[in-house]
């Protein structure tokens, strides 16, 4: 928004200095600011009204005991996540621009999915919230509507049903008609792995932030024509906007850790935990990083893999591989506490973060 009111009056001598807003290392910087003061304002008046609400946690009896004391703790603080997330974006971001456009649908579609789940979950006391087979579906039909918009409109024809392989230089591989399903499995299995992971205080939030410097970076350079050139990777005009988005991410999570971290005043729920996971997927997907998904997420790939090798196991063998699943239960029960729990996943997910920038230079 503030780009198309301020960027032209630019053109008057007087007003000059208004050309600042058409650099998008300025806007991101200002759009991560902009996130963290809507956070650190907003939060206390959230975690009020979702108190007022009676939108309160209620811990499994069947988890580590340690988990007990959050009962009662106010939930589905997504919403704080969600509108720090897009406000930013909309009042720092060129709206007009397709990424931009296509990185707040799956945001909002996302949050509205969730909170739906969060609502029939904790307010109208439905024991499974919105039955799975619904959310799956909702989040397939989301990257159904990406799938078809990026090939039949496609920002950058020539790399429509591509995507880079990270480490390998000039390598890609071209999907074909299998490329709307693979955006399809990359929207909603991100989407569900942060939804995993987000089960001790201050880890998704954590995590997200970590992912987003490394994309929102990656974005930039994307975006960037010399720098792209001079990495050999891609150019793709007008992909740099999402570094905003990415910086929106960044300020969000941070915010919302400050809420969120331990004891947490207030947890995300489903709301904010699909809708950051849906907002790392389209990046990669915009950007045609979708495998580099799989190192920069690392961490959240762990988690989802420990659930499906528990179910796995247990439907097959009639044994737990782990104590708990999702991973980070299986380590508080072997005794870690869980801030350690915590902080040790952060430093995985920030080396995971690092190695991916580096993916870049290797191309």
């Amino acid at each position: 928004m503030l780009y198309h009111l301020l960027v032209p009056l630019s053109d008057i001598d007087a007003l000059s200095f208004f050309n600042v807003f058409r650099y998008i290392t300025f806007r991101s910087a200002y759009a991560a600011v902009t996130s963290l003061l809507l956070s650190f304002l907003l939060g206390p008046a959230v975690v009020r009204w979702l108190r007022h609400l009676q939108v309160v946690q209620r811990v499994r009896k069947d988890g580590p005991q340690t988990h007990m004391v959050k009962e009662g703790t106010p939930t589905m603080g997504g919403v704080l996540i969600v509108a720090a997330v897009v406000v930013p974006t909309a009042l720092w971001a060129d709206v007009s621009n397709r990424y931009v456009q296509l990185a707040l649908l799956t945001t909002l579609w996302l949050g509205v999915l969730g909170f739906v789940d969060d609502y029939l979950h904790i307010i109208r006391r439905e024991p499974k919230g919105l039955l799975g087979r619904y959310k799956l579906a909702a989040q397939l039909i989301l990257g159904l509507i990406i799938g078809l918009v990026l090939v039949l409109d496609p920002p950058e024809p020539a790399l429509a049903t591509r995507t880079n392989v990270p480490f390998l230089k000039e390598v890609v591989i071209n999907f074909g008609p299998f490329f709307i399903p693979f955006v399809m499995l990359v929207i909603t299995g991100s989407s569900n792995a942060v939804n995993l992971t987000d089960g001790l205080d201050g880890l998704a939030a954590g995590l997200t932030a970590f992912a987003a410097v490394a994309f929102g970076g990656i974005a930039y350079l994307t975006g960037h024509a010399r720098f792209s050139e001079y990495l050999n990777i891609p150019y793709l005009a007008g992909a740099g906007e999402l570094t905003i988005f990415a910086a929106t991410l960044l300020g969000a999570s941070l915010g919302f850790l400050w809420w969120n971290c331990p004891p947490a005043s207030v947890f995300m729920g489903d709301t904010g935990s699909l809708s950051l996971g849906g907002s790392l997927a389209i990046i990669a997907v915009l950007i045609k990083r979708e495998l580099l998904l799989f190192l920069v997420g690392g961490v959240f790939v762990l988690e989802a893999v420990s659930v499906m090798l528990q179910v796995i196991s247990f439907k097959t063998r009639g044994r737990r591989i782990f104590r708990m699943a999702p991973i980070h239960h299986h380590f508080e029960l072997s005794g870690w506490a869980e801030s350690k729990v915590v902080v040790r996943l952060w430093i995985i997910g920030a080396l995971l973060s690092l190695l991916s920038l580096s993916t870049l230079k290797l191309q």
